[in-house]
């Protein structure tokens, strides 16, 4: 089972991304994407899940048109781990 990451771990890891935020009132982190249409969201979100399912780690994710935001937390350790921080790198380079 992944470990929750510390405080500093977390602040850490929060530093290197760009643009991801923690959720409030949750152990979770949040960004949106934006893309130039539909087709292109939905391809990166096609990329994104083929990674996902490798990992065994599912994100939370919603899309409209050409927006999705994507919330990160890993379920059965309760919070954020680095699983997440992996996943929401291996986004942000597909994006």
């Amino acid at each position: 089972m992944a470990k929750k990451l510390t405080n500093d771990e977390r602040s850490a890891a929060l530093d290197r991304l760009s643009d991801w935020s923690m959720v409030d009132g949750r152990d979770a982190i949040t960004k949106q994407f934006v893309f130039k249409d539909f087709n292109e969201a939905f391809g990166w979100m096609a990329r994104v899940a083929l990674v996902a399912e490798k990992m065994d780690h599912h994100p939370e994710w919603f899309n409209v048109y050409k927006n999705v935001t994507v919330t990160l937390s890993t379920h059965d350790a309760g919070g954020l781990t680095g699983l997440d921080i992996t996943l929401a790198e291996t986004m942000d380079s597909l994006a």
